[in-house]
């Protein structure tokens, strides 16, 4: 079997065996028929490490049609990423091919994680106009984002009755359709209870949209916000207050995280609440949370003696 056609498959996989967004096959089949038109149909037996280390050089001198501009880093990388999970599910399926592991990533500089000050984030929070139906949803999302530490994916795809107010938790199916359990801040069950206590529909969406034309299904279903109408609530709130941190519904989630481990949260928990495969990638906060570090500094800093 050809290339292209192992690569179709490989999709298919990841949609009905392993429940991937359909994002993220959409980005891979970006990614994977880059490597296919760079190779050409060649089987999978061919790909050795001499065809990596060329592509790689290809996709380093590569210069996008549109801006002239060479590719990031973590770009070219994504790439890279891509085609080991397909060498991986060749294997998987005992075809034989170059071992994902001798694929190699590029180093790359460390992107700064966007926190907001605890100022920020209070001025963020109140920064919804409550008078109104639209901001006491707005106050809601707000306050769920910074208290479950939500995607925004997830936070979208939430339905009414999922979340028990009584008990201040639910579940919610994250990536790779792991479920976990997420909990509700005392400030965040008072204003979705506020925010529902507004509706008089029966509809399934937790959260609707307020514009655009308003011909509901029986269900609703079709007023449910979008994860890009949610994105523009919380630009439009950072633009109102004048922060200086460009955040997004994901710069809420980091904040989530910093805030728990700065109170004392060990490092495995956190990774539990955030829905972390590895806790690898829960670990990229404990560089500007690591409570020991920040007391030392307090007590032996010349600085701080006054």
């Amino acid at each position: 079997m050809a290339l292209g056609q192992h690569i179709t498959d490989f999709l298919e996989y990841l949609e009905l065996e392993r429940n991937t967004s359909q994002l993220t096959i959409r980005n891979y089949d970006h990614y994977l028929r880059r490597f296919q038109s760079f190779a050409g149909e060649i089987s999978p037996q061919e790909i050795d490490q001499e065809l990596i280390r060329k592509y790689r050089l290809y996709l380093a001198r590569y210069l996008d049609p549109k801006t002239g501009r060479p590719l990031k880093r973590i770009t070219q990388n994504y790439f890279m990423i891509a085609l080991r999970a397909f060498l991986k599910y060749l294997a998987k399926i005992d075809v034989s091919t170059l071992a994902a592991e001798k694929v190699e990533l590029g180093e790359t500089d460390p992107r700064p994680l966007k926190v907001l000050s605890d100022s920020d984030l209070r001025s963020l929070l109140a920064a919804p106009q409550i008078s109104t139906t639209e901001g006491r949803r707005d106050k809601a999302i707000l306050e769920m984002l910074f208290s479950t530490g939500l995607r925004v994916s997830e936070l979208t795809k939430l339905n009414r009755d999922q979340v028990n107010l009584d008990r201040g938790e639910f579940a919610v199916i994250g990536k790779g359709g792991k479920e976990r359990i997420v909990f509700l801040s005392g400030d965040a069950k008072d204003w979705i209870s506020r925010y529902l206590s507004d509706r008089s529909d029966d509809w399934k969406p937790l959260f609707i949209r307020y514009s655009g034309p308003s011909i509901p299904t029986k269900d609703g279903e079709n007023m449910r916000l979008s994860t890009r109408s949610v994105q523009r609530i919380v630009e439009k709130y950072v633009k109102k207050m004048g922060l200086t941190t460009k955040a997004s519904p994901h710069t809420l989630r980091h904040s989530f995280a910093t805030d728990l481990l700065i109170n004392g949260a060990d490092l495995r928990s956190v990774q539990e609440l955030l829905g972390h495969a590895n806790i690898s990638t829960t670990q990229i906060y404990t560089h500007i949370t690591n409570k020991q570090l920040r007391e030392v500094h307090q007590a032996f800093h010349s600085g701080n003696k006054g």
